[in-house]
């Protein structure tokens, strides 16, 4: 499933020092140390598990949007951070690699910025010339007006929104009986 996997951490250790001096798990690879790396890997290639249920509720197939997808890993944030500068670098190696699609499970914190001087935009950007889907997260900052990133018009970004979890609609049957 994973075919590949990088690290870039000297533009994080350039702005903010090294990495040890957070006084955080972490490991000096691709590895994922807290969990969000795997749950989005999970959730775009994850493969097919029949008879899921989360504590006997809720039976069926648990499956990722493309279970046969091979993965390559480009892990260029540290502690919710992520540097320009090791964010181009796994940009230009992902290119360079050949990926077919780049998912981004980061965004700028908003406003947005110039997509002239964010690397999100800028690599996104490389990529889109090549034929690579880029798909990037909104953010984590809403639910205020302009808390969407990543919003250059080359990405495909991508963001949750809740509701109050009632579709309504009116059904009118053949006699004109109304259902709401």
């Amino acid at each position: 499933k994973i075919i590949g996997a990088r690290y870039y951490y000297k533009g994080f250790e350039k702005d903010i020092g090294h990495l040890e001096s957070v006084g955080e798990l972490f490991y000096l690879s691709a590895r994922d140390a807290d969990g969000h790396g795997t749950h989005t890997a999970s959730t775009a290639a994850g493969a097919i598990v029949t008879d899921a249920s989360f504590m006997g509720l809720a039976n069926g197939t648990a499956r990722g949007g493309a279970p046969a997808a091979r993965l390559a890993i480009y892990k260029a944030c540290w502690f919710g951070w992520c540097s320009g500068v090791d964010l181009l670098a796994a940009f230009d190696d992902a290119i360079g690699d050949g990926v077919d699609i780049i998912s981004v499970s980061a965004a700028p914190d908003p406003p947005q910025p110039s997509v002239f001087r964010d690397a999100f935009s800028i690599g996104g950007f490389h990529a889109f010339l090549k034929g690579i889907l880029v798909c990037v997260s909104a953010g984590n900052q809403g639910p205020l007006p302009g808390s969407a990133t990543n919003v250059a018009p080359w990405l495909f970004t991508v963001a949750a929104s809740s509701i109050d979890r009632r579709f309504e609609a009116e059904l009118v049957l053949g006699d004109q009986v109304v259902l709401k």
